[in-house]
């Protein structure tokens, strides 16, 4: 026998959670767990916009993390032409990211690497050329 005492195993004695929240509650019994995350949320509902709401659909500044209306058509390329600026921070919006509530979309790629490949190529060609030269002239 143990000096401590038993837990009943009778799942009848063990108090409900149900109805009003009782200190039983899955909730209660983990309100110390999630401090940090809790502190993250309440951190964002304090960013700009928050407080007036927002569309249906909203996304957010990388900047201040205030909250912008959400109007695109991600079947049509990112219209580039137009710089948009956060109306709350006054930090330029990129048309092709969007940061959602909990992840950042970049669901259109940028135009062409060619412009930034192209010196790789033409030192590649004139590597190849003086190989193809250097050839003729050893065994030629």
């Amino acid at each position: 026998m143990s000096d401590s005492p038993e837990e009943p195993t009778d799942p009848k004695s063990k108090p409900k959670s149900f109805g009003n929240i009782s200190e039983h509650h899955w909730s209660r019994a983990r309100k110390d767990t999630n401090a940090e995350a809790l502190e993250h949320l309440r951190e964002r509902s304090r960013a700009p916009g928050v407080a007036e709401g927002g569309s249906s659909r909203n996304h957010y500044c990388l900047e201040c993390h205030g909250v912008l209306p959400l109007a695109y058509d991600q079947r049509k390329p990112a219209d580039q032409s137009t710089q948009e600026h956060c109306p709350h921070c006054g930090a330029e919006l990129d048309p092709r990211v969007r940061a959602m509530f909990n992840w950042v979309e970049i669901d259109q790629p940028p135009g062409s690497d060619l412009h930034a490949l192209l010196p790789v190529l033409l030192i590649g060609l004139i590597a190849l050329a003086g190989l193809v030269m250097g050839a003729f002239y050893l065994f030629g």
